[in-house]
């Protein structure tokens, strides 16, 4: 729970300056990816990481030595941070993408086998859609602009929640009408049938 609130804090700019930090970390770190392999950039970012980090400790070390300082570790923070797991919170978590697992594979198998005629038709729309997007970006592109959405678009969302919610609604009401319009047309273009038990049924045409 420490580490989905940290999480969490990051998202919604909590510290702004360590947000701005880790942002800028992610975006740099992709963008070298375009001209560098990833070996590179992991061992060069992990290279300039520990060089820092050794440094500082060291300045940390002397400071102490020369009475001028307390000697408290300057990342004890980071160290005392507690990111395991117990053995029941590993079953849980394993449990939880297990399903997650099953559920995707299940909704996958509806969808390519047309369980449901309108949701395969929606599975063939947005595949369309994305064969577009792969051709004006790959998927290293939208993994940036994902982590730039992730860091921007929750804290968007909070700040103007209504008039988003009211844009939605409005949306979702065309959404509806759509389906309705299509549910009459697969029934004969009668009203569409009566979902409770023992409802009319439409008369037929």
């Amino acid at each position: 729970m420490k580490m989905a609130s940290k999480v969490m804090d990051l998202i919604y700019w909590k510290d702004m300056e360590r947000t701005g930090m880790v942002l800028t970390g992610l975006v740099v770190g992709l963008l070298s990816l375009f001209q560098l392999s990833i070996i590179t950039v992991v061992s060069t970012v992990s290279l300039a990481v520990v060089c820092f980090t050794i440094s500082v400790r060291i300045y940390y070390q002397l400071l102490y030595i020369l009475s001028w300082g307390d000697g408290e570790h300057p990342f004890k923070s980071y160290l005392d941070l507690d990111i395991s797991f117990s053995g029941e919170q590993a079953d849980l978590y394993m449990q939880k993408a297990i399903v997650m697992a099953l559920s995707a594979v299940d909704t996958l198998k509806r969808l390519f086998f047309v369980g449901n005629v309108f949701d395969s038709l929606k599975f063939l729309l947005l595949m369309y859609l994305v064969t577009y997007v792969g051709d004006l970006c790959n998927g290293l592109t939208l993994l940036i602009i994902s982590v730039i959405a992730l860091f921007s678009l929750p804290l968007f969302y909070r700040q103007h929640q209504e008039k988003l919610d009211g844009f939605v609604a409005k949306i979702q009401g065309h959404i509806d009408n759509i389906k309705d319009i299509l549910q009459r047309l697969v029934h004969g273009g009668g009203p569409p049938p009566d979902p409770t038990p023992g409802g009319a049924k439409p008369k037929a045409q």
